[in-house]
């Protein structure tokens, strides 16, 4: 099953960032998911089947 993933959205990962934050930003959507650390404004880029792999839950979603 495919998740629905939209610009603004914020999720939570299953591992934390090593700054301590564990919320993301959705930036961009494509084959690769840009997201942003909201702790420290960190910038990453992951595969698609990575970053779905990697999402524990949803805490917001963006528009």
């Amino acid at each position: 099953m495919v998740m629905e993933i939209k610009l603004g959205d914020v999720v939570r990962l299953k591992k934390k960032h090593p700054c301590g934050g564990d919320e993301w930003e959705v930036l961009r959507l494509g084959t690769d998911i840009r997201i942003r650390c909201l702790k420290c404004q960190h910038y990453v880029l992951l595969k698609r089947s990575v970053f779905d792999r990697r999402v524990k839950t949803f805490v917001s979603r963006g528009k």
